[in-house]
């Protein structure tokens, strides 16, 4: 503001982010999508299924889109139906004209070959779908090892892009994990940001497109009588908490080589960590609440080793795939602080582990301790939010209320929202549905980006697998 006659002056500050490249580009016309890796377990139980349902329930068009598997397993096209071919509710004739969309590539991943002759067929695909306008969408979601990315994603580059006179563009991919360490993720996310502009790269974290998770933002922000409790005035701890009742079964090779932190806490927990702990974004655009993301991150205090505990379940090196002396921990516990005005104080505990006694994913919200408390009910427990992410996704409220009869006698109770009940005619999508629509649809608010992948493993400063307990 000036000083003299009260003349406001508005300064435009410059970001280092741009906006994204595809603001303005075709979200119609032919759409191809590719999944490499079509012969792995990923896609046959997760990718595959959720393109179909998608189809199912309309959001991929039979006129617009083809799916493109490509693997180095030598099969047919037939061959690759018949792995994903669903049984159960669905209807015979839906699967089989969703199955006719799929057409399989065999190939190499690191020669121009295969992907040459995988650019034929897609190509092919857009001459036949598009007339004289159209466009080229293709989609790349690579169900593959992080090893592979860097020269998957180069030829891509080289060998697939999408056709510059046809409009439309081109998205890759890539699944969790991204990178052992710091270094590995830098150097990982240098490879892939080498050849792909940020617009373009999709870092999927299935727990970001769960219901309960997806509804944070809602909760928060759209609901006033949460607004002044939201803070360290009012709530005692976090609890995000993953439990899984199996252990590796046959993936200890894997999982090894990350261990529970990395697998689970690093990537799943601490996303929901963001959206419970972050500000409210300037709107609701992707960048927008990224941003918010990253300053929940960038404020996460040092971990102290006293807060931290780790585990290893009994029998977990009987698994063939598991080293012999491996100290990977199977089971762990982290206290995380944040060092801002709201959350100075309170501890976010996170907690994961497998082969336990049930299977639940749940946000525990404990508020504190009523003062001046004239009832004397500090023995039935604190008021307490909690969110339950699965199984059987639900949302209730603990509360102190009065127990029925003549006496003046409390007891604690729940108001209690779940989901099964409340939204019987909804059925509620998977989490690899919603954000394989939002990749169609170039919305990255779900997704992972570079600076918020960087901030989240630094904040979690651990080693991996079998050396993380050494």
């Amino acid at each position: 503001m000036g000083s003299g006659g009260g003349q406001w002056i508005v300064e435009k500050r410059s970001s280092f982010r741009s906006e994204p490249l595809e603001v303005n580009v075709s979200e119609t016309g032919c759409l191809s999508i590719v999944v490499l890796g079509a012969s792995g377990d990923l896609a046959k139980k997760k990718t595959f299924p959720a393109l179909f349902n998608l189809y199912r329930q309309g959001f991929l068009q039979s006129n617009e889109v083809h799916i493109f598997g490509y693997a180095r397993t030598k099969i047919s096209d037939d061959d690759l139906r018949n792995r994903i071919r669903r049984k159960g509710s669905a209807k015979s004739e839906e699967v089989s004209e969703f199955l006719q969309l799929i057409k399989y590539v065999s190939g190499s991943y690191d020669t121009e070959g295969g992907f040459r002759m995988l650019d034929k067929e897609i190509s092919l695909h857009e001459e036949f779908r598009n007339s004289t306008e159209g466009s080229s969408r293709r989609l790349f979601y690579l169900a593959l090892p992080p090893s592979v990315y860097p020269v998957v994603c180069r030829m891509i580059k080289l060998c697939c892009m999408n056709k510059s006179h046809l409009g439309g563009w081109t998205r890759i991919v890539v699944e969790k994990p991204f990178g052992k360490d710091l270094d590995s993720a830098e150097k990982l996310s240098n490879q892939i940001g080498e050849l792909f502009e940020e617009p373009q790269l999709y870092r999927i974290d299935h727990y970001l497109g769960k219901e309960l998770v997806q509804n944070l933002l809602v909760l928060r922000f759209a609901n006033r009588f949460f607004l002044p409790l939201w803070n360290r005035d009012n709530i005692d701890n976090v609890q995000i908490v993953f439990r899984e009742d199996f252990g590796t079964e046959g993936r200890g090779g894997y999982f090894d080589e990350y261990g529970i932190i990395r697998d689970i806490i690093q990537n799943h927990l601490l996303q929901v960590l963001c959206l419970v702990a972050m500000e409210k974004p300037v709107s609701l655009k992707p960048e927008h609440i990224r941003d918010e993301k990253v300053k929940v991150l960038q404020s996460v205090m040092p971990i102290k080793d006293e807060e931290v505990v780790l585990g290893q379940y009994n029998g977990y090196r009987d698994d063939p795939t598991v080293p012999d002396h491996s100290n990977t921990p199977t089971f762990a516990t982290v206290v995380l602080r944040i060092h801002n005005e709201r959350w100075e104080g309170v501890p976010f505990i996170l907690k994961a582990g497998k082969a336990l006694n049930s299977r639940k994913a749940e946000i525990r919200i404990q508020f504190k301790d009523v003062p001046g408390d004239i009832f004397r009910c500090k023995n039935q427990g604190r008021n307490e939010f909690v969110i339950r992410l699965q199984p059987s996704e639900a949302m209730y409220m603990k509360l102190t209320v009065k127990q029925p009869g003549l006496e003046m006698s409390t007891v604690q109770s729940e108001l209690d929202l779940s989901y099964g009940q409340r939204y019987q005619q909804v059925t509620i999508p998977e989490a690899y549905e919603r954000l394989i629509l939002d990749t169609i649809r170039g919305d990255q608010q779900h997704f992972v980006r570079r600076d918020e992948l960087r901030h989240g493993i630094y904040s979690h400063p651990f080693c991996t697998g079998s050396t993380l307990a050494s």
